[in-house]
C-alpha cells in the first residue's frame, strides 16, 4: 500500500509537470515564413497567398515616399489600378489573412527607384511619419488601404539616407499598450554592419530581424558552400538582443535576386539544421511571393514542413508522452483497487 501511494505521488507529479509546461509552450513563438508581397499583380490575391497554409508573416512592399514633408505614397505594383492610387480593395484580404492567425506587416523603403524618394530630417520627423503610419494603417481608421488595423511596420531601408530610423522605431514603439502590441521588423542586408539600419536595430525594439543573405558574396550561400552563410548568421544572432527573433532572408527562385539563391534540398538538408540552433531563430524571409509561386510546387511547399523548431517540437513531444503515460499507468493502478470507474468518471 506504502508503494502504491509513492507510485502515486509520482505519478501525480509528473502530471503535473505536463500541465505546467503547457502554458510556457503557448508562450513560445513558433517559427515560421514570412513573405513579401505585392510588386507584382502576376502573383496570389492575399486571400489566396494566406490559404496556402506556408506563412505567419505577410509583409506588404512598400511605402516607397515619406519623410521631410513629403506626402506618403505606396506602390503595391499591379495590385491597384495605378501606382500610388488608394488601394482599399486589399482590406477584406489583409483581414482575412488577419483571420487566420497571420500578421499582417507594411513595409518601409525598398531598393531606390523612379516611384522612391524617402528618408527622415529629425526625431521630430520621425515622429510625424509615426503618427502618419500609426493613424493610416494601424488604428483601425480608413486609410489607404481602407479601415484595417495591421499589425505592424517593417523597415527594409536601402537607400538615401540612414538617420533618424531609430528615433522612427522608437515613436512606432510607443503606441504599444499592453492590450496591442505594434510589431516592428527589419531586412537588413546581410553584411555586418548594415549602413542604413545599424542604428535602429541596436535599439532592441525589433521582434522580426529579416535578414537578406542574397546579393551579397561575402556573407550568403555560394554554389554548395554554406560557410559564408553560416558565418555570417553567427554573427547576426550572436548581435541582436535575444528577444529580436532572426530570420533567413532568401530568393524564393533564381531569378529572384542576383545571387544567393538555395535550392530546397540544400535548405533543409544542410542549412536548416544549421541555423535552428539558434536560440533566437525564427524561421525564413522570402523575397517574394510572385517568385514563390514560380515554380510547382512552390519553394514555400517545398520547405513549409521543415521550419519549426525540432526542440520545441521534443518538448511538445515529451509533454505529450507524460501525459500519456501518466495516464494509462493511473489507469491500471485504479482498474486493480477497484476504483478506475470512480477515476475515470471524475
Amino acid at each position: 500500500m506504502v508503494a502504491q501511494k509513492q507510485a502515486l505521488t509520482l505519478l501525480l507529479s509528473l502530471l503535473a509537470f505536463s500541465f505546467i509546461l503547457e502554458p510556457s509552450l503557448g508562450a513560445v513563438d513558433e517559427p515560421g515564413i514570412a513573405v513579401y508581397w505585392g510588386q507584382d499583380g502576376r502573383e496570389d490575391n492575399l486571400q489566396q497567398t494566406c490559404d496556402s497554409g506556408n506563412f505567419k508573416y505577410v509583409i506588404l512592399a512598400f511605402l516607397t515616399v515619406f519623410g521631410c514633408g513629403r506626402t506618403p505614397n505606396w506602390n503595391f505594383a499591379g495590385h491597384c489600378t495605378e501606382p500610388w492610387t488608394p488601394c482599399s480593395s486589399l482590406a477584406p484580404g489583409i483581414q482575412y489573412c488577419q483571420s487566420k492567425n497571420i500578421k499582417v506587416l507594411l513595409s518601409l523603403g525598398g531598393a531606390p527607384g523612379d516611384l522612391s524618394n524617402y528618408s527622415l530630417c529629425s526625431p521630430d520627423d520621425a515622429q510625424n511619419v509615426a503618427d502618419y503610419l500609426y493613424q493610416n494603417f494601424l488604428s483601425g481608421q480608413n486609410g489607404p488601404l481602407g479601415s484595417v488595423t495591421l499589425d505592424g511596420i517593417d523597415f527594409d531601408i536601402e537607400g538615401f539616407s540612414n538617420l533618424y530610423y531609430d528615433d522612427l522605431a522608437k515613436a512606432l514603439k510607443a503606441y504599444s499598450t499592453e492590450e496591442r502590441k505594434i510589431y516592428l521588423g527589419a531586412a537588413p542586408q546581410c553584411p555586418i554592419p548594415d549602413y542604413y539600419l545599424d542604428t535602429a536595430i541596436k535599439t532592441g525594439l525589433f521582434d522580426y530581424i529579416f535578414v537578406q543573405f542574397y546579393n551579397n558574396a561575402q556573407c550568403q550561400y555560394s554554389s554548395g558552400n554554406p560557410t559564408n552563410l553560416f558565418n555570417s548568421w553567427d554573427d547576426w544572432t550572436s548581435r541582436v538582443l535575444p528577444n529580436n527573433s532572426v530570420y533567413l532572408g532568401l530568393p524564393a527562385n533564381p531569378s529572384a535576386a542576383g545571387s544567393g539563391y538555395i535550392p530546397p534540398a540544400d535548405l533543409i538538408n544542410t542549412v536548416l539544421p544549421y541555423v535552428k540552433q539558434a536560440s533566437n531563430y525564427g524561421g525564413v524571409m522570402l523575397w517574394s511571393r510572385y517568385w514563390d509561386i514560380q515554380t510547382n510546387p512552390s519553394y514555400s511547399d517545398q520547405i513549409s514542413p521543415y521550419i519549426g523548431n525540432s526542440a520545441l517540437q521534443s518538448i511538445v513531444a515529451i509533454k505529450n508522452a507524460v501525459f500519456e503515460c501518466v495516464s494509462s499507468t493511473l489507469y491500471r493502478l485504479f482498474s486493480k483497487s477497484g476504483r478506475g470507474k470512480s477515476l475515470l468518471s471524475m
